[in-house]
């Protein structure tokens, strides 16, 4: 039986760096990370509004049925099959992922939390929280270095979608969670702490 993990937080505030630190400890046998951005729609099944624009912090973004859906499976012990999404990089091939059912599978993204039926799966919920200020300049560098965002359209896209939704559909669910775990500097003896939590798990 699989241990299901949910992490979620504000747009850059720190979950990769969370996760990262989690897989660099345990094998990848035991240990499956399934991100919900790998389920974003298609810019054509995408909705625009009058500007032209897609709000992708909507969850209506994402096929957070097909995520569910998928999530059952590899509980049921079956392997599933995503393709990567490359955040509008045109340069970049999407792969084909390919998850196996582990000892623990942490599902990662800004809905994860979203799909009352998904919840009722988890068996440990975490939420990782960091003031707006800091995960706007987080956010700013990473779009504009790694995502092929300009300056301008990250300004923009942050003030119009990412704060309003985040406040709307996001936040709220840090009721949802058994721990929140504070990162405007850094999180590392909390990390420890779920670390040492997890290696209990598997024994």
């Amino acid at each position: 039986m699989s241990y299901i993990i949910g992490i979620c937080g504000g747009s850059a505030s720190g979950k990769t760096y969370l996760l990262e630190r989690i897989l660099s400890r345990f094998p990848k046998e035991k240990c499956t990370l399934i991100s919900q951005d790998n389920y974003y729609k298609t810019r054509a099944a995408q909705i625009t509004d009058e500007e032209g624009l897609v709000n992708y912090d909507h969850p209506d973004s994402l096929d957070l049925d097909k995520f569910v859906t998928d999530i059952k499976h590899l509980i049921a012990g079956k392997s599933i099959h995503v393709q990567e999404y490359t955040f509008n990089n045109p340069d970049k091939e999407p792969q084909i992922f390919t998850y196996h059912p582990t000892s623990i599978i942490i599902l990662e993204g800004l809905f994860v939390f979203h799909k009352p039926e998904l919840n009722r799966l988890m068996n440990l919920k975490l939420f990782v929280d960091a003031d707006e200020h800091v995960r706007f300049s987080r956010r700013l560098r990473r779009d504009v270095q790694e995502r092929n965002y300009s300056f301008d359209e990250t300004i923009r896209d942050y003030n119009k979608f990412v704060a309003p939704m985040y406040a709307k559909f996001v936040a709220p669910t840090q009721k949802e969670c058994d721990f929140i775990i504070p990162n405007n500097h850094n999180m590392d003896t909390a990390i420890e702490v779920i670390i040492s939590y997890l290696n209990t798990i598997l024994g």
